[in-house]
This record gives structure tokens, C-alpha cells and sequence, in this order.
């Protein structure tokens, strides 16, 4: 038996004295944990689209190529 096995079996049994599972609830440190991760989540796609806008999706041509604008075939 390791030691994490250990300390669960000599706590369990004092958790199962106020342990009412018909009454378990998240609780506000639930919520506060859910509340930063949704804000988290929130900053994080704000921060993506303003910097996909400033991303310039238009192609250059490579300079000295022969498609280059002056040197076009009729």
C-alpha cells in the first residue's frame, strides 16, 4: 500500500461523518473557479481575433519572377 493509499483510508472515514452526498454542491469556490476561466477564456479569443486582423492574408510576388506586373505576356 503506498502512502497516498494510506492517508486516503485513515481520512475517509472522518469525511464520512458530514460527507451528505444528496447535498453536494459546487459551492462559490465552484463558481469563482468557473468565473476565471470563463474571463480567461473570454480574453484569450479577444486577444486572437485582434490579432488576426492585423494579419495580412494577401501574397506578395517574389521579386525578379517573370509573372512581375512589367514583364506580363500579351
Amino acid at each position: 500500500m503506498s502512502a497516498t493509499q494510506a492517508a486516503i483510508t485513515q481520512f475517509l472515514p472522518l469525511a464520512a461523518d458530514t460527507f451528505d452526498k444528496n447535498k453536494v454542491t459546487p459551492g462559490v469556490l465552484g463558481f469563482i473557479v468557473f468565473a476565471v476561466l470563463a474571463l480567461g477564456t473570454w480574453g484569450l479569443m479577444k486577444s486572437m481575433n485582434r490579432h488576426m486582423g492585423r494579419v495580412n492574408f494577401e501574397e506578395t510576388p517574389e521579386p525578379g519572377s517573370a509573372t512581375a506586373e512589367g514583364t506580363r505576356a500579351p
